[in-house]
């Protein structure tokens, strides 16, 4: 299994929660690190208490942020090798039956959860390309959610927008495999966050995961889908 070190990576979501976690785990590890996320004091105070990571103020939801934000995060890193998307959108503000749900609130998760993690991969599929080249390796890791595979009455906006990112993950990964691009889909499970509070609220905390257990987690899924470098073999 590879080493983080000098491991050019971005991060949507990167301010809270799960994302802050994989911000700071790869930090500490040696990775190069840039992060998105959609307020202004978010981004600076995490790029205050986390050395060496790059902030960047953007929605993914919002078409026109995406390539600003790919641009900004390549002419910092100087290459990509890793995208994580995990920025998240529940779509209505609680969870509702989908007769309930407005359209305005499916198109708001679907937005967040399959529209951003499709455009910025594809603006920045490119250098993922060249990193794959240059034998550095290059994956794009999905935050999936077991509301991808099971009905759940009252998350139908959220369960369907990972439901198709679930797909389209599969889809990319059989279609770049041949071009050394590697796509993971990983579930964290049920996570002590604000999204998870805001979804159940009141939820007994204690039986759920740290964001950091699930963090290390998925820089394990991303370790094993990377080459071992030559210099790391010697």
């Amino acid at each position: 299994m590879r080493t983080f070190h000098d491991l050019r990576v971005l991060v949507t979501g990167g301010t809270a929660g799960l994302g802050l976690a994989i911000v700071r785990a790869l930090a500490q590890r040696g990775a190069r690190v840039a992060f998105v996320a959609r307020k202004l004091d978010g981004v600076e105070r995490v790029a205050r208490d986390v050395p060496g990571a790059h902030g960047i103020v953007g929605d993914v939801a919002r078409k026109d942020d995406i390539y600003p934000i790919a641009l900004q995060a390549l002419g910092e890193l100087g290459g990509l090798d890793v995208l994580i998307n995990n920025a998240s959108d529940l779509g209505p503000p609680t969870l509702q039956l989908l007769a309930d749900t407005d359209c305005e609130d499916l198109e708001r998760a679907l937005a967040a959860n399959l529209l951003g993690p499709f455009r910025l991969t594809k603006a920045v599929l490119g250098a993922l390309s060249a990193s794959a080249r240059e034998g550095r390796g290059a994956v794009v890791l999905n935050v999936s959610s077991d509301a991808a595979i099971n009905a759940y009455p009252t998350w139908g906006a959220y369960g369907t927008s990972k439901a198709a990112l679930h797909q389209m993950t599969a889809i990319w990964n059989v279609e770049l495999q041949l071009d050394g691009i590697r796509f993971l889909s990983v579930d964290p499970g049920d996570m002590d966050t604000a999204l998870h509070e805001q979804a159940v609220p009141g939820a007994d905390r204690s039986t759920l995961k740290q964001p950091a257990v699930a963090a290390q987690e998925m820089l394990e899924a991303i370790a094993t889908a990377l080459p071992v470098l030559e210099e790391q073999r010697s």
